[in-house]
């Protein structure tokens, strides 16, 4: 259960522009707004430990659906 990860991606015209990714545990911005919108979002500590719970509440219990 260690590989499973939980990825939240925000678009803007069809392209990505910044991703949570539960493995790094934090934002990553793909383009220029991208990385100031991921940092301003990483200062939030509760939003990100909020989206880190996502992984074990969301991920782990539907691990047997499919």
């Amino acid at each position: 259960l260690k590989d499973i990860q939980f990825i939240y991606s925000d678009y803007y015209n069809k392209l990505e522009f910044a991703r949570f990714d539960s493995n790094v545990g934090k934002f990553v911005g793909y383009t220029a707004a991208g990385v100031r919108q991921a940092e301003i979002w990483n200062k939030d500590t509760s939003d990100i430990a909020a989206l880190n719970a996502q992984r074990e509440a969301y991920c782990l219990n539907n691990v047997g659906n499919d």
